[in-house]
């Protein structure tokens, strides 16, 4: 028996990897791009954030995110790391649950899946972009224009339309569409913001740990703790790929309220900034010790405190004006970057039309579905590689049954 996979990513490896471990399966990847893996290898910006400890309670989302639970708790992310040591990659595990590879390079986990490929049952056809999928009476015919490939079980793992510039692409909800499924709309996720606010290129490149909180509308719309940075069009870093889900996605009012100093209350910033008032320090230094001194004279400027005067003279108004810019500065955001920019993609393939516990098609017998083409997308930190591991892992060992 045949089983062919279209899409040689996380979650295309992941199946191809447990249908070979059936013998008698003989495996064929199509993979569009000259090699595999090459969005896993920029993920984690080149480090490649493979798995979170906490992917195993949650953090998934959907029309139906409850799909993925069957999928995470057969292959956890505990099984995953088990499952890559056996590959041969050292990981290391930080404290928020991120796993990484222990060399900090995402090649390190592209080259042992690479390798672990190369097994005589599983073939591997690179720059071989599938234009059609005819369904045969015993199964498939895979075709790029010039060859058809016939197999009798076959696996649509080819990601998202996120990351386009990395290979992103829509191929697998057309290719999945014209076997009579159906998709939900796509939106960027675990993506940049931008704002309208002109005063953001004044902190370009600024990091910062922040408690950031999304309004649509005066309602609090999402919120996560975490880094943020600042860009020449806007917002970015972990915390705001964390509340960048469907944010200006609606009309409306879009605002994000940024405290610089979660870990404090207003109170005591206060009463050191009251203390400060008995120095000589112009009040461009007023936050210096506290926060990037960049960010420091922005925010006391938004205060209505300008450069010429002296802490000394600042009226109590004042020093709570700077208190509340540290501890609520708000920024217009307008729109999402993009999916160029997006992480992962949020939509995709309605789910209600798999069987959860082996990824098949309620609507096409023979036919799988695995990974972000799905409308599954997780949290940052992990979740989305960890739901290609276990879904691809799912999709694979169902479809290398050897019962057609």
């Amino acid at each position: 028996m045949t089983v062919g996979i279209i899409g040689g990513g996380a979650s295309g490896m992941a199946a191809a990897l447990a249908a070979a471990e059936n013998p008698d399966v003989q495996v064929v990847i199509f993979e569009r791009q000259a090699r595999v893996g090459r969005k896993l290898q920029a993920t984690g910006n080149g480090r490649c954030n493979l798995s979170n400890l906490h992917a195993g309670s949650g953090g998934f989302h959907g029309n139906a995110p409850e799909f993925a639970e069957y999928a995470i708790r057969s292959f956890p992310p505990k099984a995953a790391l088990d499952w890559f040591q056996s590959l041969g990659l050292f990981t290391v595990t930080e404290d928020s649950g991120r796993v990484y590879p222990y060399s900090d390079q995402a090649n390190s986990v592209v080259d042992v899946l690479r390798f672990a490929l190369e097994k005589p049952n599983i073939r591997l056809l690179t720059s071989f972009e599938v234009s059609r999928v005819r369904k045969l009476p015993g199964g498939f015919s895979v075709e790029n224009g010039e060859e058809a490939v016939v197999c009798e079980k076959l696996i649509v793992a080819c990601g998202g339309l996120a990351g386009t510039k990395l290979g992103g692409t829509m191929s697998g909800y057309k290719l999945l569409g014209k076997l009579g499924h159906h998709c939900t709309r796509l939106r960027p996720a675990l993506v940049q913001l931008k704002s309208g606010w002109n005063g953001v290129t004044a902190l370009k490149g600024i990091r910062a740990t922040c408690k950031a909180e999304v309004f649509h509308n005066g309602t609090l719309f999402s919120e996560s703790s975490g880094e943020l940075q600042f860009t020449e069009y806007g917002l970015s870093g972990p915390v705001i790929f964390e509340i960048s889900r469907d944010v200006c996605q609606e009309k409306g009012e879009w605002l994000c309220r940024l405290d610089f100093l979660p870990q404090f209350s207003s109170e005591v910033l206060l009463r050191e900034l009251l203390r400060r008032r008995n120095t000589d320090f112009p009040v461009e230094e007023l936050l210096t010790g506290i926060l990037h001194n960049r960010l420091g004279r922005v925010l006391t400027k938004v205060a209505g405190v300008h450069g010429g005067q002296m802490v000394k003279d600042l009226t109590d108004e004042e020093l709570q004006a700077v208190c509340q810019a540290v501890k609520g500065f708000e920024v217009p955001v307008t729109e999402p970057l993009g999916m160029d920019s997006a992480q992962v993609t949020a939509g995709g393939i309605l789910t209600e039309e798999f069987d959860p516990q082996t990824m098949e098609s309620r609507l096409v017998p023979g036919l799988y579905a695995c990974g972000e083409v799905l409308d599954i997308d997780g949290d940052c930190g992990g979740y989305n590689l960890q739901w290609a591991w276990s879904s691809g892992r799912c999709a694979g060992l169902s479809a290398g049954k050897d019962t057609i």
